[in-house]
């Protein structure tokens, strides 16, 4: 997409608005699909930029481009996003100045946010108000007098429905009707008598804006305060907050495991159904071998466990959309203070346990660049769904036939455990980075929301499909280099156990056995480790190909992989996968980090291929000396 406007007649409009605000959703909404998102030069900092949608253009209408700017509270910057919002706005290297701008105003956080409005309106750029979170006034009988809106800001208010779009002609035809002033003022901090007054003005006149409802209107509203007042008391207590904290996360934690069995049975047996169908093409074709060994086997083996991703993505989803992810960065403030971070560090190292690579880019909110520096740091020792592919095959294989309850407490303690290893990590950091200025934090805390059902199922299943989709063309790769490297050269030999002994894999295995042996494994397991330094999925389908060569009548692609799991022996005679070595495993996957892409995002944040090497040694480091360690340990104590 190529944004050159030297030959035709633009305007351009910025939205600005708080963090959670709605103001992407407007973007998405103006924009369509029709965007880019880059880089501000000089900083890591990103913000989008796209053409107004044809649907809402006219036909002679000159090219509207709309920015997308990051997050702010305020136009006075106090941190990398807010920095990068002001110099957007007047030195766009895309647009130069902005013509126009709306401010994203959340009715529900209304007297704080009517703050950056005022700002706004000192800097003289021409402005409209979009009203969002209206639908959840409607709903307690609030109806925001926006005239009255209009006259204090002098300038069109336009009240937006995020959900459906309402609202959104009525916004672009009120930034047509803009008049472009030839300057603007650039932003003057406001002193402490001016922000006191400031305060105190935008607080009235939320009440004022607020204040024309209905009396029962009114009534309802003072329940939703008085019942998020009454949540609060517990849910924010320095000692019942934190319990109620471990059990929410303990809930949902446990709840990807048994909550997602019956759709991970589904799939389970659909792709042992289509193995069979496959196999039963062409038998003993090297092209049926590859489709139903290499690629069908491969692919079960990986997303028989999407269902437990999904519900991942929704558990998250119904935290943040209840008003409870503010709270519980707010609740966890004081003790990642103990490690050297802050509550903004929360919501980065949460999404940690998604990927990685957004946790990464999300530390751009954090002001304090110390603070930044060691959340970043140990982000990848969150578990991240990649990692829960490896983690449910190795506790299906360590809790086969008991109760799923087991395995989903296990799976539990295994995520408290890597944030417990990545606290131990941040406070070795903190005492060896020099003391740097204590990061101030704030955060707004929401009314607690019904969560929307269908939005929710609709946003889990487009992240879990994007993982699929990020996850799919590595694993179709090495899918088939696996299958390749364990099928030739000898591929007409009848034993498929010498077949795999000589094969390119096998001899590539035999070289890495001395490695890994220590870990309690064999070769084929070594393969897998390796083969997981391109995606941590690719160790699961890696495992299918090297201990499912041989053809089998089981209709289950998981129950197939973990009876040979059961029977697997090393050279030694004997078992390769118990308890010892499948823990050591666990603790492996959990501390290494094997993610190419989160080495190169962690290098291009922090401006540094030292930082993201001194990470890629110390983690793989580490967690290769505590597995061998922990297998060691077993085999002394006699615990098979």
């Amino acid at each position: 997409m190529h944004f050159d406007s030297s030959t035709v007649k633009t305007s351009s409009v910025a939205l600005v608005g708080a963090p959670n605000s709605g103001k992407t959703t407007l973007y998405n909404w103006l924009t369509g699909s029709n965007f880019k998102t880059v880089n501000y030069p000089g900083a890591t900092v990103e913000y989008s930029l796209g053409r107004l949608a044809s649907h809402l253009r006219t036909a002679d209408e000159e090219i509207l481009w709309v920015m997308d700017t990051p997050g702010t509270y305020s136009l006075h910057p106090k941190s990398a996003d807010e920095e990068v919002t002001i110099k957007a706005l007047y030195e766009n290297p895309e647009l130069g100045r902005v013509k126009s701008v709306v401010v994203v105003v959340d009715g529900t956080q209304m007297s704080r946010h009517l703050q950056l409005a005022q700002q706004v309106r000192e800097t003289g750029f021409p402005m409209v108000i979009a009203l969002t979170m209206s639908d959840l006034l409607r709903k307690q009988g609030i109806h925001p007098n926006l005239s009255l809106l209009e006259k204090e800001f002098q300038c069109p208010v336009i009240s937006f429905d995020g959900l459906l779009g309402g609202g959104l002609r009525e916004l672009v035809q009120a930034i047509r009707e803009l008049k472009p002033q030839p300057q603007v003022r650039k932003p003057v901090p406001w002193g402490f008598e001016a922000q006191d007054r400031k305060i105190q003005d935008c607080d009235e006149l939320a009440k004022l804006v607020l204040n024309q409802k209905s009396e029962q209107g009114q009534s309802r509203l003072q329940e939703v305060v008085k019942s998020t007042q009454l949540l609060d008391r517990y849910f924010l207590h320095p000692i019942f907050g934190l319990l109620l904290f471990v059990l929410i996360m303990t809930a949902l934690f446990t709840s990807i495991f048994w909550l997602a069995a019956p759709l991970m049975d589904i799939v389970d047996s659909f792709f042992g159904d289509l193995n069979s169908v496959v196999s039963a093409w062409a038998p003993g074709s090297l092209w049926t071998d590859f489709l139903a060994n290499g690629v069908v086997s491969s692919f079960g083996a990986v997303l028989v466990f999407v269902p437990q991703i999904f519900v991942l993505f929704l558990g998250i989803g119904i935290l943040e959309s209840t008003g409870y992810l503010a709270r519980a960065a707010t609740l966890i403030d004081r003790p990642f203070s103990l490690v050297g971070m802050s509550g903004r560090s929360f919501v980065p190292v949460l999404s940690g346990f998604a990927c990685a690579v957004p946790a990464m880019i999300a530390t751009r909110n954090i002001s304090s660049s110390r603070d930044r520096w060691i959340t970043t740091f140990i982000i990848p020792l969150m578990t991240c769904s990649a990692r829960l592919p490896v983690y449910a095959l190795l506790l299906a294989f360590v809790f086969k036939g008991q109760p799923a309850w087991k395995a989903g407490l296990t799976l539990a303690t295994l995520y408290f455990a890597a944030g417990f290893v990545g606290a131990i990590a941040a406070a070795i950091v903190n005492r060896f980075l020099p003391a740097g200025q204590n990061s101030f934090f704030m955060m707004e805390l929401p009314l607690y929301r019904r969560p929307r059902l269908q939005v929710l199922l609709r946003q889990a299943l487009t992240r879990t499909m994007s993982y699929v989709k990020r996850a799919g063309p590595p694993i179709f790769i090495f899918a088939g280099i696996m299958w390749a490297a364990a099928t030739f050269p000898n591929y007409q030999m009848e034993d498929s156990q010498q077949k795999l002994e000589q094969s390119y894999a096998g001899q590539l295995g035999h070289l890495l056995e001395p490695l890994v042996e220590p870990m309690g494994v064999d070769w084929r397991v070594g393969i897998g480790l390796v083969s997981a330094f391109a995606a941590r999925e690719v160790f699961v389908s890696s495992l299918a190909i090297t201990f499912n060569i041989v053809d089998s009548d089981e209709d289950s692609v998981q129950r197939n992989l973990l009876e040979q799991m059961a029977t697997a022996v090393n050279r030694h005679g004997e078992k390769i996968f118990t308890l010892g070595s499948v823990v050591g495993l666990l603790v492996f996957f959990m501390i290494a980090l094997q993610c190419m892409s989160t080495v190169a995002v962690a290098a291009r944040e922090m401006g540094s291929i030292r930082f993201a090497l001194i990470q890629l040694v110390v983690f793989n480091l580490v967690a290769y000396s505590l597995a061998v360690a922990i297998v060691q340990t077993f085999k002394a104590l006699g615990i098979s």
